[in-house]
């Protein structure tokens, strides 16, 4: 136990179906480039399993079968979703409940916090930007050219050395296998949300270390106060 009853030093957080739901806002989007490109489009609750690996894998993963080996298609398909994100991705994108409050207290309590994303950089800092300004993050990692998307360690490690901190007294909360498998490749404790993108099962099935179903959840598993899955 640390000090001041802090078990865990630092969070990681995921932010797409974790902090932030910007399913519908991406659904939208993709939608739009689909029915430009004359494909079939999907409903919002099918891209709960197509979103995580960034955007070019969304692309590839919404296109018909036949066409995803084309480089051209994909091509074409993402600058179509660009534009139209760009337009979009504040429309519906909402914190989820208690996600503000959770952050207050953890910032109060002198948890350090940090983002790693898959999705592209600039907006990953535009929605932190827009939702949690008064939070001084100790990072927010988004895709880097370089750097290797999750569920590769490298990010997740270069934010504990910004945070000064060992992996073992960071926590690392996500709401997929690909945030679960980040955060055990780093040698940290995990927590898998519920209210995102996939579900208990994945998030158990991967070994999550914790599962909340609440945020309120993660604050009691900082605190070391949340029994484990």
């Amino acid at each position: 136990m640390g000090q001041n009853g802090r078990y865990y030093k630092g969070v990681i957080f995921d932010l797409d179906g974790t902090l932030i739901n910007t399913l519908d806002d991406l659904a939208d989007s993709v939608n739009e480039a689909l029915a430009g490109m004359g494909y079939p489009v999907w409903p919002a609750e099918a891209y709960r399993l197509k979103v995580g690996r960034g955007f070019r894998n969304l692309m590839e993963n919404s296109v018909p079968e036949e066409v995803r080996a084309e480089d051209a298609v994909i091509d074409e398909m993402l600058s179509r979703f660009l534009e139209a994100y760009d337009r979009k991705y504040l429309e519906k994108s909402r914190p989820y409940e208690g996600i503000d409050r959770l952050l207050d207290c953890l910032v109060s309590e002198g948890v350090q916090v940090a983002v790693n994303s898959n999705k592209r950089t600039d907006y990953t800092e535009k929605l932190i930007q827009k939702f949690f300004a008064r939070i001084p993050f100790a990072g927010v990692f988004g895709e880097r050219k370089g750097v290797p998307k999750k569920p590769d360690p490298a990010s997740a490690l270069e934010l504990c050395g910004i945070m000064g901190l060992a992996p073992g007294d960071v926590l690392y909360i996500g709401d997929s296998k690909t945030d679960i498998q980040t955060g055990k490749n780093a040698s940290m404790d995990t927590v898998g949300v519920t209210w995102g993108f996939r579900g208990y099962e994945e998030l158990h099935e991967n070994g999550a270390v914790y599962i909340a179903r609440t945020a309120e959840d993660i604050h009691k598993a900082v605190q070391g106060l949340f029994r484990k899955n």
